[in-house]
Formats: structure tokens, sequence, C-alpha cells
């Protein structure tokens, strides 16, 4: 998931980069949603691998 976040973000980049503001907002906002979803994700396994170890 993280793989796409970063495949968002530089469409945005490159999108920003040759004036297309449109497409460029929008891929940055589905990349930053991306991220945290992958940061929650990560979050709640490191929440279960501790839990699961005691």
């Amino acid at each position: 998931m993280l793989g796409w976040a970063l495949t968002f973000l530089v469409v945005a980049l490159i999108a920003a980069f040759l004036g297309f503001g449109g497409i460029a907002g929008a891929s940055a906002g589905i990349a930053k949603i991306l991220f945290f979803v992958f940061l929650i994700l990560f979050a709640i396994s490191l929440v279960t691998r501790v839990l699961n170890r005691a």
C-alpha cells in the first residue's frame, strides 16, 4: 500500500510539473489518503504483534 501511495505522489509531482493542476491535486489527495491508511494498518499490526507475544 505504501508503494501505491508513492506511485500517486510521483504522478502528482509529474502532473504538477507539466501544469495539470486538477490531476496533480487529485493524485496528491489519493497519495495522502493511502499513506494515512498505511500508517493506521501498520499501527494496528504492531499492537496486534505486541499483544500476541504477551
